[in-house]
């Protein structure tokens, strides 16, 4: 998936839409890595944002980065196919919203495309359990999904840990995100309990100049 030790995924929820294909151009070139997709759909989250016209038309534009779904919606398979279909290169869901988490993971690993599961703050890591082997990716919440700029739960660090030895202990390169409120004040904490892929939004959006931000918080985490 990438060599990095350390991805730096920004949430295109917070760039300008009216001008998106130039923010997601900037910030990539500002020394960004993944391109991050929220994806809601006002019923399992309470918030709408954007659909898999938005991935085909930043792959159109040119966009060539490795684009990260993160799908906060349900039913999950038929809305993960459309995206795969408009370019994503991982897509993640969460176990709630789904009948058959193990089918739905294997839906989007048949359709070529790499797969994740999200976690709640309030989800317990037992679903993990029969799964993990199966994902190219864990994605944590470290806000409740549905809105941007909330901050950051504090009692994710220990659910971080727990996730890092239980990838540690299969052996395989999966990759640990963690999104919500991920900033200059907190990605060195989150790094130090085992991620290794940070989602900020309004942290590099909402600044001036993103090459900076991103020198600060690779510089936070190195």
């Amino acid at each position: 998936m990438s060599d990095k030790k350390y991805i730096i995924a920004p949430s295109i929820l917070s760039a300008n839409f009216a001008t998106l294909g130039v923010e997601v151009e900037d910030v990539m070139s500002s020394g960004a890595d993944w391109v991050h997709f929220d994806v809601m759909d006002n019923h399992y989250v309470p918030n709408l944002t954007i659909g898999p016209m938005v991935c085909k038309s930043l792959r159109d534009y040119g966009i060539k980065n490795f684009i990260d779904v993160h799908l906060m919606i349900e039913p999950v398979d038929d809305l993960a196919a459309a995206f795969i279909k408009a370019g994503a290169d991982l897509v993640s869901f969460h176990p709630e919203a789904t009948k058959h988490v193990h089918r739905s993971i294997n839906a989007i690993k048949d359709a070529g495309c790499k797969v994740g599961l999200a976690i709640n703050p309030g989800t317990s890591l037992n679903v993990l359990e029969d799964v993990i082997e199966d994902l190219d990716l864990v994605l944590l919440m470290s806000v409740n999904p549905g809105f941007g700029g909330q901050s950051f739960i504090k009692g994710t660090l220990n659910k971080i840990a727990k996730v890092r030895k239980m990838i540690d202990a299969t052996g395989k390169d999966i990759r640990l995100e963690v999104d919500g409120g991920v900033n200059l004040s907190t990605i060195a904490k989150v790094a130090e309990a085992g991620a290794d892929t940070f989602v900020a939004g309004s942290a590099i959006f909402g600044t001036d100049n993103y090459e900076d931000t991103i020198t600060k918080l690779r510089a936070q985490i190195s």
